[in-house]
């Protein structure tokens, strides 16, 4: 394997985090989201979407890279409290501080070399830094490569989930909660 790295995304990373996105979601995601929601996000400005997401404050967006590609990314923040808050819209103590996977995608075709677990560890460490001490993600209830990806890093399901009406079908969501003590083996 080439060297691989996980470096903070800039703005020029827009244009290959929206390809990443796209490609990966056709890949992996159409049985789960339906057609009409690749078209949609097809039809979106995705790197225009990325490069005000690298330029929000207090987003944390990294790139994960092997050799001179762009393999994957990762977007992680503080958890807003919609996302953290139980079913019954009540916060944990803990609301302030946990932070949020918002997404982590790797391509299929750069799979199983590591990246997905760099990119975990080192929002984990960003998400410590800026003072969170637990972590959530949401992951739909039929990605079982992504379920079973957060819970060999320990991560688990909370037992919260929602439903997300893709325009086609409704997708069901896990939340997942786990360690920001994250680190590469």
């Amino acid at each position: 394997m080439s060297d691989a790295a996980v470096r903070p995304a800039d703005l020029p990373d827009a244009a290959e985090i929206a390809r990443i996105q796209r490609e990966t979601w056709h890949a992996a995601y159409e049985d789960l989201l339906g057609k009409q929601a690749l078209a949609e996000l097809d039809a979106t400005d995705l790197a225009g979407t990325w490069a005000e997401t690298i330029d929000y404050p207090g987003s944390l967006v990294y790139v994960a890279t092997e050799g001179e590609y762009t393999v994957g990314f990762c977007v992680a923040g503080r958890a807003p409290e919609g996302e953290v808050a139980a079913a019954d819209g009540s916060l944990p103590e803990d609301a302030g501080t946990t932070g949020l996977i918002a997404t982590l995608l790797v391509e299929p075709r750069w799979g199983r070399r590591g990246h997905a677990g760099r990119l975990l560890a080192t929002a984990a460490a960003g998400l410590r830094a800026d003072g969170a001490t637990r972590g959530i993600a949401w992951v739909a209830q039929g990605d079982h490569a992504s379920l079973g990806f957060y819970r060999r890093a320990g991560w688990n399901p909370d037992g919260t989930v929602r439903t997300l009406d893709t325009g086609e079908r409704m997708l069901r969501e896990v939340r997942l909660t786990g360690t920001l003590a994250l680190s590469l083996a």
